[in-house]
């Protein structure tokens, strides 16, 4: 017996439909007059919702799927802890969907907050546990380990945030620590190393390949902790501090290129056999990984990490490159290289779309940022990210149409 994967995913893309849906109404009442809902509470409404109602299922769902393929599996207890924890996991979403827009923060959203934090630490406990089934000799059973231990480990920055608003003693700095805290860990660590494990199982690497392949694990779970430092250099930060922040990012630099380099030289032939839009979202996540790293490096240098932590449209631009660039569309692509939810033209075409949607979103945000240095205004800016949302949703919703219908998976396209 197994996970139904098939069912799962598809709430999966739902989410992320509902999740654009609220990014458009976010764009909307920037735009234009909509005064029924706080722009605030439905910024929130919206983060926490893509993080758990979006990434943090499809990952725990991918994660179970692994386990799946790995492990001969007669237990039914197996299917019924899994499926409770998705569940649990799906009523915190919604909660949190609902709550933060009416509330913001409050008594209910935090409740569905805390009880969210408490699933995945549920979750950690069991998958550890059955990971011990999965040889040391897979290279993808540290990713996944690392993954989780950092999930909980951004929990930290929750608790920080709940003491400081109980206690009603919120300092700026300390506030803002806290956030980056979660923030760091959750997209360089739980997003970044459970999407790295998926990646190397995809790709099939083995340890006697090539010795770099360990070697790019431990560079990364090392120099992650560190790394946090680098959502932090608008602080006055010791000089020491500062040196490991920059040698974390340099390695993490030097660490992924290698990498990429090293599967590149083994694994140039490998994805032939899959469709072509497939192989370009894929190249298309690599640029954009890259260029964080790139930015990441970048941000070390003290003039530059001053303009981009105080300009806005830079931190947003930033993130949604990480959690829209390269979270989302590598989920994607894995999800329907996979052939776990149905491929087709129709949703090919959704993905064109989406993917379309996301690097004009990314431009116009640079385009905003860079001119933010200057305290220039680019005209029509609001209705371009509003025009951007909007192809956004039309992919989605086009992929989540026709994923949910029922008709045949496509053998190549």
């Amino acid at each position: 017996m197994f996970i139904n994967n098939k069912f799962w995913l598809k709430i999966s893309i739902i989410n992320l439909l509902l999740v654009a849906v609220l990014g458009l109404l976010m764009r909307y009442k920037i735009g234009f007059e909509f005064p029924f809902l706080d722009q605030k509470h439905l910024q929130h409404s919206h983060s926490h919702f893509a993080f758990s109602g979006w990434i943090s299922h499809t990952l725990m769902v991918l994660m179970i799927g692994f386990l799946e393929k790995r492990i001969n599996i007669t237990d039914t207890q197996f299917i019924k802890k899994y499926n409770f924890l998705l569940i649990a996991n799906l009523i915190c979403s919604y909660g949190m969907l609902i709550s933060f827009i009416l509330q913001g923060y409050g008594l209910i959203s935090i409740l569905f907050s805390t009880f969210s934090i408490v699933i995945a630490c549920v979750f950690t406990y069991l998958y550890f546990k059955d990971l011990k089934l999965i040889s040391e000799e897979d290279l993808s059973k540290n990713w996944f380990k690392a993954s989780l231990f950092f999930n909980v480990l951004s929990s930290l920055g929750t608790f920080a945030l709940a003491y400081m608003m109980v206690s009603k003693n919120i300092q700026q700095n300390e506030y803002l620590s806290s956030i980056y805290f979660y923030l760091h860990f959750q997209y360089n660590g739980w997003f970044f190393f459970a999407c790295m494990g998926l990646l190397i199982s995809f790709l099939q690497l083995k340890k006697a390949e090539n010795l770099f392949f360990n070697k790019t694990f431990w560079l990364f779970f090392v120099s992650c902790i560190p790394a946090y430092f680098l959502s932090t250099l608008w602080l006055k930060l010791p000089t020491w501090i500062y040196v490991l922040t920059l040698l974390s990012a340099l390695i993490q630099t030097v660490t992924w290129f290698k990498f990429l380099f090293v599967i590149i030289k083994l694994k140039s032939n490998f994805l032939e056999k899959y469709p072509l839009v497939l192989r370009y979202i894929l190249f298309f996540v690599g640029v954009a990984l890259s260029l964080k790293f790139i930015l990441q490096l970048g941000s070390t240098i003290p003039a530059l990490s001053q303009l981009a932590f105080g300009f806005r449209p830079i931190v947003i631009a930033y993130l949604h490159l990480v959690l829209l660039a390269i979270i989302s569309l590598f989920l994607l692509f894995y999800i329907y290289v996979n052939q776990l939810i149905t491929f087709n033209k129709k949703v090919k075409n959704g993905i064109i779309i989406f993917t379309i949607g996301v690097l004009l979103n990314e431009i116009i945000l640079a385009i905003q940022g860079i001119a933010s240095f200057s305290y220039t205004l680019i005209p029509f800016v609001n209705e371009m990210l509003f025009g951007a949302a909007i192809i956004l949703v039309s992919g989605i919703g086009i992929i989540a149409f026709y994923s949910l219908k029922k008709v045949k998976n496509s053998p190549m396209l």
